[in-house]
């Protein structure tokens, strides 16, 4: 399975995952047409597929226009979401499985962002290899999703099923906001030295013009504050030693950010 990532609207990301030896393809938060399009037209490839997180239009734009190219496309997202997103012929619950190129994804429901929000985890197949999860809104390189349709305490469960997969797998999520994650996050773990060479590495990265996703397991536990309310920093930062209310208060100056 190959992971192309796509750009889209003014900072999101679209993934198209492209299996060679069947020469079809499925992605994931189609938010426009037009990269899709362009890319499966590049590949000479079927769309077969949408895997959707949830139901924002940023994440869905596209489904309507991509169902009418494609007619026997099957449109992916969560069991909570029915109604909300277009075309969506399977409703998935925590624990189920979807498969494409070879590899099975175990689907995770990660309420907070939403109240229906699901990912989708592609576990490494060997030694060598790397899982992939692509979680839509739920977590960010260096940050999370705002809490639009769900609560702190849910939140907190829902990154930390993330938090316990292994360290090198790659984070693939949704938008590009790492360069603005990473300097709110210096405001409330000033003294975190991974953190310190994370923005500066981001920074130079994004003067470039690079993509700062996808992003890794490891250096988000390192440095990413929603990964880390029970970091004695953090706490004493935002006065509270209760994990919930820790991420709860982090969340809250971020939204202030």
């Amino acid at each position: 399975m190959q992971i192309f990532r796509l750009k889209a609207l003014s900072d999101n990301y679209i993934f198209l995952l492209y299996d060679s030896q069947s020469n079809t393809a499925a992605v994931v938060d189609p938010a426009q047409l037009k990269p899709v399009l362009e890319k499966l037209t590049e590949l000479k490839a079927e769309l077969i597929g949408i895997f959707n997180t949830h139901h924002h239009m940023d994440h869905v734009g596209a489904n309507r226009q991509l169902m009418k190219k494609f007619p026997n496309i099957t449109i992916y997202g969560g069991a909570e979401d029915r109604g909300r997103i277009p075309g969506q012929d399977v409703f998935l619950q925590a624990g189920d499985r979807v498969e494409f190129a070879g590899r099975t994804a175990e689907v995770f429901f990660v309420p907070g962002h939403t109240r229906a929000h699901i990912a989708y985890y592609f576990p490494a197949q060997k030694p060598g290899e790397t899982g992939d999860l692509f979680c839509g809104d739920t977590l960010f390189a260096g940050g999370c999703g705002r809490l639009f349709e769900g609560t702190p305490a849910q939140m907190v469960d829902s990154l930390s099923k993330i938090r316990s997969l292994p360290d090198d797998t790659r984070i693939w999520c949704a938008h590009e906001y790492t360069l603005n994650n990473l300097r709110f996050a210096l405001t409330v773990d000033k003294n975190n030295p991974d953190l310190q060479n994370r923005y500066e590495q981001v920074k130079a990265s994004r003067e470039r013009g690079e993509a700062t996703v996808p992003s890794i397991l490891r250096v988000e536990k390192l440095t990413n504050p929603f990964l880390r309310w029970e970091q004695p920093g953090l706490q004493l930062t935002v006065n509270s030693s209760d994990p919930v209310e820790t991420f709860a208060r982090v969340r809250q100056m971020k939204d202030k950010f």
